[in-house]
């Protein structure tokens, strides 16, 4: 049964924006700053959890007029400064009171501190610049909160010169996920016998600019004449790995193997995504979230994340890659489905692929299949 019309796709990559979205990211995580820009109109920006008395200092001798905090809507909503959103994404624009300290704003940002709420201000023709802001900071894999303050048009080349700060075009940063997915290549592939399917070999792919590999595992000799057995799986470090049983992560990575070796062939796709695509440190924020009473769905927006950050756009482009346009899709989450269909792959069919509760992951099975609408 066809579940879906695949959709054609043009891959334009542009390496060039990549690696300088990739060198953004970089000064994030080490605390630095970036220029965004959209025509005449740029912020100065750094990641809210990095700020310290001397570079908020920094920031607003280079500012002109006021800082801002900005946060997604999501986190917005969760401090009681906006109505929670009806949809995904959107950003908050806050004005930095005067007096405010460093520690301040990076409780504003982070859910484990209790912070004041300030009111947000009408951003004007910064806001998309705003959205950027949130992305670049989302891309780093830290919170999704960034301080911010506008440079006067005359000042934004010398500024950039002066202090070594990236200027960036905002479109380079909102496109990075798609452009980097359809950049993805084979760069290494070796044959790797597995506990459950000896007969296996392992391809990894790299976007352009040198980001992290997502894995290809193809079991047995898929025909890529017929529907391939296909499992979409984002990496878990804790569950993969350390066998956590907080999740289900490792029974689905270990069944999957087994089940397409069962069948004779098939892939598994292992996606750089942990958390849902909010990154190791932050699952384990929203961990802390959950042990003080919060659901997975709840935690996520409590950091100021949506629900589930993946794409699936990467798993799609090496499908195509490796020869596959039709697959059987071994999953219980209706979100794959449509993603892939939305990418250009035909799902023939959905496998399921359900494990037992283990005694400590029957709140996070509930809420997969009550508020995301997994079919378990």
């Amino acid at each position: 049964m066809l579940i879906g019309r695949p959709v054609a796709f043009v891959a334009t990559p542009d390496g060039r924006a990549l690696r300088r979205v990739d060198h953004a990211i970089t000064d994030l995580r080490r605390g630095g700053f970036v220029v965004l820009q959209k025509a005449r109109t740029a912020l100065v920006v750094q990641a809210a959890e990095a700020v310290k008395p001397e570079s908020l200092a920094q920031l607003e001798a280079l500012a002109q007029g006021p800082l801002w905090l900005v946060l997604t809507r999501r986190r917005a909503a969760a401090l009681g400064m906006v109505e929670p959103p009806s949809s995904p994404g959107g950003t908050v624009l806050l004005e930095i009171a005067a007096g405010t300290d460093a520690a301040q704003l990076r409780d504003l940002a982070d859910p484990g501190a209790v912070a004041a709420a300030r009111a947000p201000l009408e951003s004007g023709g910064a806001s998309d610049i705003a959205d950027a802001a949130v992305e670049l900071v989302k891309l780093a894999r830290l919170l999704p909160a960034a301080v911010a303050g506008r440079l006067a048009e005359r000042d934004i080349e010398a500024i950039a010169s002066r202090e070594s700060i990236l200027p960036l075009d905002i479109a380079d940063v909102l496109a990075y996920r798609e452009t980097a997915a359809r950049s993805l290549r084979a760069v290494s592939e070796a044959h790797v016998p597995l506990a459950d399917a000896e007969n296996t070999r392992i391809i990894a792919f790299r976007p352009s600019d040198g980001g992290i590999e997502h894995i290809a595992i193809l079991i047995g000799n898929p025909d890529a004449d017929k529907p391939v057995l296909v499992r979409l799986h984002s990496e878990c470090f804790t569950g993969d790995l350390l066998g956590s049983l907080r999740c289900d992560c490792g029974d689905q990575l270990r069944g999957a193997i087994a089940e397409i070796a069962r069948a004779g062939s098939g892939i598994l796709l292992y996606l750089a995504q942990e958390g849902r695509g909010i990154g190791l440190v932050n699952k384990l924020r929203a961990y802390q979230l959950q042990d003080a009473g919060l659901d997975t769905v709840d935690a996520n927006e409590q950091l100021g994340f949506d629900a589930d950050e993946r794409i699936y756009l990467p798993a799609a482009e090496m499908l195509r890659q490796l020869g596959f346009g039709r697959v059987r899709l071994l999953t219980n989450n209706p979100d794959k489905v449509a993603a892939l269909i939305r990418c250009g792959i035909a799902v023939e069919e959905r496998v399921p692929h359900v494990f037992p509760a283990n005694g400590h992951n029957e709140r996070y099975l509930r809420t997969k299949a009550t508020r995301s609408g997994h079919w378990l």
